[in-house]
């Protein structure tokens, strides 16, 4: 597998906080977020199959969501 850090969370004290991966290799998106746990936000998702569970990440994370040029490896 080849992952490539797009990026963290810019606003991360710790520095261990939320961050986006690509998998060039099975072109997918890898994120690292915070677990929901909360039943009622739960509820309001569709089915959740066991082998899957969700995350959440701030909205200001949104710009590492970067596709990368596959002939050139560089980012867009």
């Amino acid at each position: 597998m080849a992952l490539h850090k797009l990026g963290k969370d810019p606003e991360s004290k710790s520095g261990g906080s939320p961050t986006i991966y690509l998998d060039d290799e099975k072109d997918t998106y890898v994120v690292q977020g915070w677990r929901i746990e909360d039943e009622d936000r739960l509820k309001q998702l569709d089915d959740i199959p066991g082998h899957e569970t969700v995350v959440e990440i701030p909205r200001r994370m949104v710009q590492f969501f970067l596709e990368m040029r596959r002939d050139e490896g560089t980012d867009l």
